[in-house]
């Protein structure tokens, strides 16, 4: 959740953001603080740059989660979690994630140990997954494996 929150604080923005708001935010965030503003200061390019960076990084991210882009895939991520089982999953800073068979990855963010703990010593960690991590949490894909 700690990213979810300096994400939306870097773009000034609140959950309820849009994705066209959010578009607008960011490319005029960009224009501000853009490298190439800063033609004979090489000290504010560099900080341009990592700023720049940061704003890319808090734009794509707010975009996976935004409600928007959630309801727009909502039809293949049931049926991924309905048909492909968990082939391995970890914790890291209160994000779980979670790569299924098929190859598909999801972050699932502000997942307390607790919860984890449980889906380790759970009899089936998909069982779990379904009742108690699917629809509770902030999910974002995060990555596809090419599968042969």
């Amino acid at each position: 959740m700690k990213r979810v929150v300096e994400y939306r604080k870097l773009l000034e923005v609140d959950k309820n953001v849009t994705l066209k708001e959010l578009k607008t935010i960011y490319r005029n965030t960009m224009k501000e603080s853009h490298p190439d503003k800063f033609v004979n200061d090489e000290e504010g390019k560099l900080l341009a740059e990592e700023k720049s960076k940061e704003v890319i990084s808090a734009y794509h991210f707010l975009v996976s989660i935004a409600q928007e882009t959630i309801e727009k895939n909502l039809p293949e991520y049931e049926i991924m979690i309905a048909n492909s089982p968990i082939a391995d999953f970890y914790l890291e800073k209160q994000v779980l994630y979670v790569t299924y068979l098929n190859g598909v990855s999801y972050e699932y963010i502000g997942v307390p140990k607790n919860v984890y703990i449980k889906m380790i010593n759970a009899e089936s960690p998909n069982r779990f997954a379904k009742r108690h991590i699917y629809g509770n949490y902030i999910y974002r894909k995060s990555g596809e494996m090419e599968m042969a």
